[in-house]
């Protein structure tokens, strides 16, 4: 079991750059996928980012790819999401999660943080 904790949301402008930490308990932290995803109001929650256990092979959702980065530490119990370019369309809760293996439906993922409110102003 690992319990989830975000942190590095705020109020930023259009451009700018933001980076999203997610901090696991438990010795088990490495052993989990780990994903981003993000729900704005009125929305349903999105897959955002996705990182295998060992940190080899990374996902994105289209609307992130190459301004989105995702890595890990997991001698910190720790998962990171660089943002940069930011958008307006960007503001949502971000939220990270952990599962067995990486998909990128949130129903899949067993474990979740409680969120970090991102907002990207214009």
């Amino acid at each position: 079991q690992v319990q989830l904790v975000e942190s590095g949301g705020r109020l930023v402008q259009a451009g700018g750059s933001m980076r999203l930490s997610c901090t696991g308990s438990g010795r088990t932290f490495g052993r989990y996928a780990m994903g981003w995803f993000r729900q704005a109001p009125g929305k349903e929650r999105e897959f955002v980012a996705g990182i295998t256990w060992s940190g080899a092979r990374t996902y994105y959702a289209d609307s992130v790819q190459g301004r989105f980065t995702i890595s890990r530490d997991n001698a910190k119990n720790t998962m990171y999401l660089q943002m940069n370019s930011l958008k307006p369309e960007d503001t949502a809760v971000y939220y990270c999660a952990a599962g067995d293996i990486l998909y990128r439906i949130a129903s899949a993922y067993e474990y979740w943080g409680q969120g970090t409110q991102v907002t990207v102003s214009s």
